[in-house]
């Protein structure tokens, strides 16, 4: 087996594990994460796991970069194929909204391990921060795209909006669990809007 062989195996072999507890953590926490358990799931010995990380935190870290990846490329990657201001804005917490289905059945990761970690300070806690941190930054610059634009006013304090935005994507994704999707993102659509309108360059 050639060097490159085993190299393209031995990541492909990374990722299937990721993989793998990436839905056990959806479900169970980061700290729900065992190599144990997750050795048994991929077919592999604990040792076989351990060559890919070295301690149970890389894994945990590694499944939190997975899934901010995941959730980039559902929420925002597509959004940036449309106009900037309200369209790209719209789009990305449509898109937002939609995540909130896509992890119905396990939850949102992140959401889980901003909870699990906010009072736990740590490597994982700072990820954590840095993971948020980077969405609030991008959510903050297609808000201020849409200044730029014209179709926001441009008084608007992009920070304070993106909260706001930030706020009606956590009550969908909470409601989306306990009363049912449609219900939620209909409420959510709805509040959106109002929030759009009040930001409005026209008014």
């Amino acid at each position: 087996m050639s060097a490159l062989t085993a190299t393209s195996k031995g990541a492909a072999t990374r990722e299937a594990i990721i993989d793998r507890a990436y839905g056990i953590a959806c479900s169970a926490g980061l700290e729900g994460l065992s190599i144990g358990p997750l050795a048994q799931a991929v077919g592999m010995s604990k040792s076989g796991v351990f060559a890919h990380f070295g301690s149970r935190e890389d894994l945990q870290m590694a499944v939190l970069d997975a899934a901010g990846q995941r959730f980039v490329a559902h929420v925002l990657l597509p959004a940036l194929k449309l106009p900037r201001g309200l369209p790209r804005l719209r789009a990305i917490v449509e898109a937002w909204f939609d995540w909130a289905r896509q992890s119905s059945e396990g939850g949102c990761l992140l959401l889980s391990a901003a909870s699990e970690y906010d009072d736990r300070p740590g490597e994982i806690r700072d990820r954590v921060v840095a993971h948020e941190l980077r969405w609030r930054k991008e959510l903050s610059r297609a808000i201020s795209l849409a200044v730029e634009t014209g179709d926001l006013a441009a008084d608007t304090d992009a920070e304070q909006m993106a909260f706001e935005v930030y706020s009606l994507a956590l009550i969908v994704h909470h409601d989306a669990g306990l009363f049912g999707f449609e219900l939620a993102v209909t409420r959510g659509r709805r509040a959106l809007e109002r929030l759009f309108r009040s930001y409005s360059a026209t008014l």
